[in-house]
């Protein structure tokens, strides 16, 4: 009778965690969002939690030194690790001229304590340096986890890279460009490639050469031209014209009221990757903005999907 319990009480923990979750109801336009935000009514996460005690970080380590400075990243997992485990790396956004790489610490420790290596890296913004640099500096970060697999115990053939707004446009940009010019910079002493197993993109720029992209003052600071003058630098700092067959997996969040990111460029994305057949699990949540993840409901919604991608597609 015991036996006959405990399977029944495992049959139903399986089912529950295969069982999809609704996207959390959301705002009937901006103006409802900016009064709830106001009044305080939207339940917003913790952005700066404590570091908690099975967890083990090492801060500020350097990967990369470049002429305008040097660059850090930090790594984060559980105490007492045995086996080589699956690394996440995350990359900040901020319109790439701003940002810390602490600002995903939610991710960094939650997905640690699931048993991942978790990593965040710097890169050199836009008013110090311009395209390419930051897609360099991310590859580099890729290459220097990898290369310094053992120390952390990651492993190193299965990795992804997570990203946000202009943090998702590099990580898509690192993601999609193996083979590119990018990688070819000399990072540091390793064999390491800038290849990932899969990559997760919240609310990130896909296409550059659009219309309303060409006309944004950030996209032209991060290009330092304008698009009448150089618009194959335009072209070359997109991600979809890195699109291949042999592109990762690839799972995108947006909101539907997004001002800051359109749709269409999620959109566009998910036409370019469906053409070649490269698996896209697209998440379009009505009535959220950009950043939505910082409400509660919506981040227990991303994380919730994110974590049966990275078991599909990091766990063997």
């Amino acid at each position: 009778m015991k036996h006959i319990l405990f399977l029944i009480i495992t049959l139903s923990i399986t089912h529950a965690e295969q069982h999809d979750i609704k996207p959390p109801r959301g705002y009937l336009n901006n103006t409802f969002l900016k009064w709830s935000a106001m009044f305080g009514w939207i339940d917003l996460v913790n952005t700066k939690p404590d570091i908690p005690p099975d967890i083990e970080a090492f801060i500020d380590v350097k990967f990369k030194e470049t002429e305008q400075r040097s660059l850090f990243l930090d790594v984060y997992r559980e105490k007492g690790i045995n086996n080589p485990m699956p690394l996440i790396i995350f990359v900040h956004g901020g319109s790439w001229t701003k940002g810390d790489k602490k600002d995903y610490l939610i991710y960094l420790l939650s997905y640690a304590q699931k048993g991942y290596v978790t990593a965040s890296l710097s890169y050199r913004f836009s008013q110090e340096e311009k395209f390419p640099a930051a897609v360099k500096d991310v590859i580099c970060g890729i290459k220097w986890l990898k290369n310094n697999a053992m120390e952390y115990g990651i492993d190193s053939n299965n990795v992804a890279i997570v990203g946000g707004s202009a943090g998702a446009h590099l990580a898509l940009m690192a993601a999609y460009s193996m083979g590119g010019s990018f990688g070819e910079e000399s990072c540091e002493s390793g064999s390491a490639s800038q290849k990932v197993n899969a990559v997760v993109n919240f609310y990130g720029p896909a296409d550059l050469t659009t219309d309303y992209a060409i006309n944004r003052k950030e996209t032209n600071f991060f290009i330092g031209a304008d698009y009448k003058s150089q618009p194959e630098k335009y072209l070359i700092a997109s991600p979809i014209h890195y699109v291949t067959k042999d592109d990762p997996p690839t799972m995108t969040f947006i909101g539907t009221l997004d001002e800051l990111v359109p749709l269409n460029q999620t959109n566009k994305l998910d036409q370019s990757l469906k053409k070649v057949d490269v698996y896209h699990d697209y998440h379009i949540l009505k009535g959220w903005p950009h950043t939505m993840d910082a409400a509660r409901p919506v981040n227990n919604y991303t994380q919730h999907y994110m974590d049966k991608f990275f078991k599909q597609f990091l766990r063997d």
